[in-house]
């Protein structure tokens, strides 16, 4: 059992390196977008570049994550851990250094892997290494300073845009992992693998499981099902950003990632140990929980990528400016989120999972006043106020709701379902929102034609927050009292829902759940 006591100074060791790794990824997440812009012209690239700067490294991080959780339950968590952030640290530096937009695409990939690797193992140390008693305490810690993380991020981002350069948005990761990995060599005491034997792991070792004799998670990796699932987001967003090219390469690589996602539910449905059990999905709840969503982190990740563009292009702010106007959305994260997830817990999830995305629609069309010559006070405050409302509404019930719709000991497995449901819209959006919207290839480069179709990117996102929301109406239920609850009650991401602890993405068992 672990006895780690939050007090101790071991504790704090902890605390901090897990703190330092989940900021890396989700630092990154939040300031990419402000330096676009920049990019662009520094490197004199279109804007299907810019989608790929962001959605290369959604492509892994979203297909690998489930991935990430299993190979800290089989080699050690601490392992996975350290080897993510030196890999995400090594893949930032390449991006800061890229001398051309594939190389930054590349890179970008890259740093997704390390994202997969570090993102689900910072929370599982926290599970594995404190005393049940601080657990809950610990894990509230974790969320909140990564929220204040998150609320920093896009300042942080614009300064460094504005000052010594948009490389320094990724070389910043360097020296947080340079502080990050020894501490976590030092004072994290390893979990899973050979350090750890999971009830009845001997028995599932007889099935076949390379890890058991190690004592690490019983069953195998699903890696044709995580190369699956990659292949099918990486193909289908290729498609997405070059249809407007409208060749023979584009049509052909669209099938083809049909094609994939067809093989990645065969072999889930197919495989005794799964990544993603198909069968989890026959949770009703689950189910509808998940599409909503689909559509509410769709509507998320257009909004974000192109509001930050418009206050730049279109606006005149500066990158500084820009992320420090962003700030108002993750700042009401940060301070409600809690609060709502307990009203959630008093009233049920289906008003909030029903108010909160018709709320964010209003401020997507309220952002409709943000052209040339906006006021920030007037008509951009008012928006994202509104926004973030919204999603203090809605961000905590949806986790709640989803860890409730599935047993114990597949909460962890839930979570990282959701989590990387909610990464995958995101970059679905980000490659489509554009097309749908008639955004030219340099529409960036002229704040008339972005302003255009700003204009009619905004209604579609706040269409798709509609459909959400009637989705929630109609089917999602009251959870049972005696259901699961997370622990992660503090918010302040706003492209994500919190992961929560557990085995996410951890080996499952023959018959398909996650072993307790």
């Amino acid at each position: 059992m672990p006895d780690v006591r939050l007090s101790s100074p071991q504790g704090r060791w902890i605390l901090l390196t897990t703190v330092l790794g989940s900021s890396m990824a989700m630092l990154d997440s939040t300031v990419v977008n402000v330096a676009l812009p920049r990019i662009g012209r520094d490197l004199n690239v279109d804007l299907a570049a810019l989608q790929w700067t962001v959605n290369a490294y959604m492509v892994t991080l979203a297909g690998l994550i489930l991935l990430g959780g299993s190979l800290g339950d089989r080699y050690g968590r601490r392992k996975i851990f350290v080897i993510g952030v030196v890999w995400f640290a090594s893949a930032s530096l390449l991006c800061g250094l890229a001398p051309s937009a594939g190389v930054l695409v590349g890179a970008r990939a890259l740093q997704g892997i390390g994202g997969a690797l570090l993102t689900p193992g910072s929370l599982a140390l926290i599970q594995a290494s404190f005393h049940p008693d601080d657990r809950a305490k610990a894990v509230g810690l974790w969320s909140g300073f990564g929220g204040i993380g998150a609320a920093v991020g896009p300042f942080l981002g614009g300064w460094l845009v504005d000052g010594p350069g948009w490389r320094w948005v990724f070389l910043l990761n360097v020296p947080l992992a340079l502080l990050c990995a020894p501490i976590a060599v030092r004072h994290v005491p390893e979990s899973g693998g050979r350090a750890f034997r999971p009830r009845g792991a001997e028995a599932a070792g007889a099935g076949g499981a390379e890890g058991a004799e190690g004592g690490g998670a019983p069953g195998r990796f699903d890696v044709l099902g995580a190369a699956l699932g990659a292949l099918a987001l990486a193909l289908v967003t290729y498609a997405l950003i070059e249809a407007g090219r409208g060749s023979l390469v584009v049509a052909v690589t669209a099938v083809a990632g049909i094609a994939a996602g067809v093989a990645f539910v065969y072999v889930e449905k197919h495989r005794p140990d799964p990544m993603m059990p198909l069968d989890i999905f026959a949770s009703r709840q689950f189910t509808v929980v998940n599409l909503v969503t689909l559509c509410v982190y769709a509507a998320f990740g257009g909004f974000f990528f192109l509001t930050a563009l418009q206050l730049q292009v279109v606006v005149g702010y500066s990158p500084l400016q820009a992320g420090t106007a962003l700030l108002p959305t993750t700042v009401l994260m940060l301070l409600f989120s809690s609060r709502s997830g307990a009203l959630a817990d008093r009233i049920g999830p289906r008003i909030p999972l029903t108010v909160g995305p018709l709320l964010c629609a209003v401020a997507m069309l309220m952002m409709l006043r943000v052209g040339r010559g906006a006021d920030y006070l007037t008509d951009v405050l008012p928006a994202l106020l509104v926004m973030g409302a919204g999603m203090v509404t809605l961000v905590a019930p949806l986790t709640s709701t989803v860890l409730a719709s599935v047993d114990t000991a597949r909460a962890g497995l839930a979570s990282g379902i959701n989590n990387a449901a909610a990464r995958a819209a995101g970059l679905i959006a980000v490659a489509a929102l554009p097309l749908l919207a008639g955004m030219g290839p340099e529409a960036y480069r002229s704040p008339d034609a972005f302003d255009a179709s700003f204009r009619r990117a905004m209604p579609l996102c706040a269409a798709v927050l509609v459909v959400g929301a009637a989705l929630a109406l109609a089917a999602v239920r009251r959870p049972p009292p005696d259901c699961n609850r997370p622990e992660c009650r503090t918010h302040g991401n706003i492209t994500t829902p919190p992961l929560d602890p557990g085995r996410i993405g951890g080996g499952a068992t023959p018959g398909g759940g996650a072993p307790r």
